[in-house]
C-alpha cells in the first residue's frame, strides 16, 4: 500500500508539474495582434457653380437617390438681371450689325444724290464763266484778279463736286467689309454673354451626380449657399472599403490581391476582404534615423481592403476587426 500511494503521488505530482508547465507556456505566448479598421466609401458633394439662396431640398437624409434625380434648387435674382442685361446688350449689337448690312437709307441715298447734282452744276457753270472771263482777259477787257478769281471758283467747284460724289458713293455702297465684320461681331459677343449666364442659371436646379444614399444634408432652405459650398452629400454603398493603418513593420509579405477575414461587430458577421491598395501616410515632422536604443522610427502605411463580395448592411462608419499573424516577432 505503502508502494502505491507512493506511485499516486508521484504520478500526481507529476500531472501537476505539468499543468503547471502548460499553463506557464500558455501565459508565456504572445497575445494574438487584432488591428482595427474604419469602413469607408465614395461620398460626392452635390454643390452649386454660384452663390444663391436654397429655395427648395428635394431629399432628405437617408434617401435612395438615382442619377439625376433633383437634388434642390436655388434662387437667384441677380442672374435673372443680368440675363436681361446680356439680351438687352445682343439687341443693341443686332440692329448696329442690321444697319451695317442694310446699308444708308433711300431718302440719304437721294438726298446724296441731289448734292452732288448740284455741285455738279455749279462746277459746270464755274468752267463756262472761266471761258467767258478768259477770252475777256485776253482781248483786254477784264483785268487778270478776275481772271484768277474766276479760275479759283473753277477749281473750288471742282473739288466740291468730287467731295459730294464720294459721299453719294459711300451712300451707295454702305459700310465698309471691316465694319459689317465687327458688328457681326459684336452680335456674337453679345449671344455669347447670354449663353455663360444661362449657363450659370441651369446651375440653380441640382440633380445628383451619381446613384446613392443621401448620406448627410449641410443647408437648410432659404439659407445663402457660397460658390462650390456642399448641400447634401450623397455616399455610394456599392463602393466601399476598409482602411487600416499598420506599422511597416507588420507589411511583411504583404500584396495587393491577398484576402483577410474581418469581424464586422455591427453586423455581427465576418467578412472577407482582398487588399485593393497600399501606400505611406505622411512623414514625420522631425526624422531619427535612429535612437540611442538601437530602434528605428517607422512609419505608418494606409491600408485599403475591399469585400470580395457585396456585403449587405455594411455602412460607412463601421468597424472591421482582423486578426493579424503577420505581427512582429
Amino acid at each position: 500500500m505503502n508502494v502505491a500511494k507512493r506511485v499516486l503521488t508521484v504520478i500526481t505530482i507529476v500531472l501537476a508539474a505539468g499543468l503547471l508547465l502548460a499553463a506557464a507556456w500558455w501565459s508565456s505566448r504572445p497575445a494574438p495582434d487584432v488591428v482595427q479598421g474604419e469602413v469607408e466609401a465614395t461620398q460626392v458633394n452635390v454643390s452649386a457653380k454660384i452663390p444663391a439662396r436654397l429655395a427648395s431640398l428635394a431629399v432628405r437624409e437617408g434617401e435612395v437617390v438615382a442619377s439625376g434625380d433633383l437634388v434642390a434648387t436655388l434662387d437667384s435674382p441677380e442672374l435673372t438681371a443680368r440675363l436681361q442685361q446680356a439680351e438687352a446688350a445682343r439687341a443693341a449689337a443686332a440692329a448696329v450689325r442690321d444697319k451695317a448690312y442694310a446699308g444708308a437709307r433711300e431718302e440719304e441715298i437721294r438726298a446724296a444724290r441731289e448734292v452732288w447734282q448740284r455741285a455738279m452744276h455749279a462746277r459746270e457753270l464755274a468752267e463756262k464763266t472761266f471761258a467767258r472771263v478768259e477770252r475777256l482777259h485776253a482781248d483786254g477787257v477784264l483785268p487778270t484778279q478776275r481772271r484768277d478769281e474766276a479760275e479759283a471758283n473753277l477749281v473750288t467747284s471742282r473739288d466740291a463736286e468730287e467731295a459730294a460724289r464720294a459721299t453719294y458713293d459711300m451712300a451707295v455702297n454702305g459700310a465698309r467689309r471691316e465694319d459689317k465684320a465687327a458688328a457681326a461681331a459684336t452680335v456674337d459677343r453679345a449671344s455669347a454673354a447670354i449663353a455663360e449666364v444661362e449657363a450659370f442659371r441651369a446651375e440653380t436646379t441640382l440633380t445628383a451626380p451619381v446613384a446613392g444614399e443621401v448620406y448627410r444634408k449641410h443647408v437648410e432652405v432659404g439659407e445663402l449657399v457660397g460658390a462650390g459650398y456642399p448641400i447634401v452629400t450623397i455616399v455610394d454603398l456599392t463602393d466601399v472599403w476598409v482602411t487600416f493603418n499598420l506599422r511597416e513593420d507588420r507589411l511583411a509579405g504583404l500584396a495587393i490581391g491577398d484576402r483577410l477575414t474581418a469581424r464586422v461587430p455591427a453586423l455581427d458577421r465576418e467578412i472577407e476582404l482582398a487588399v485593393s491598395f497600399i501606400a505611406p501616410q505622411g512623414d514625420f515632422a522631425t526624422w531619427r534615423s535612429t535612437s540611442a536604443q538601437g530602434g528605428f522610427d517607422l512609419k505608418t502605411f494606409e491600408m485599403r481592403a475591399r469585400p470580395v463580395a457585396p456585403v449587405a448592411g455594411l455602412r460607412p462608419g463601421m468597424s472591421a476587426i482582423v486578426t493579424w499573424d503577420r505581427a512582429p516577432e
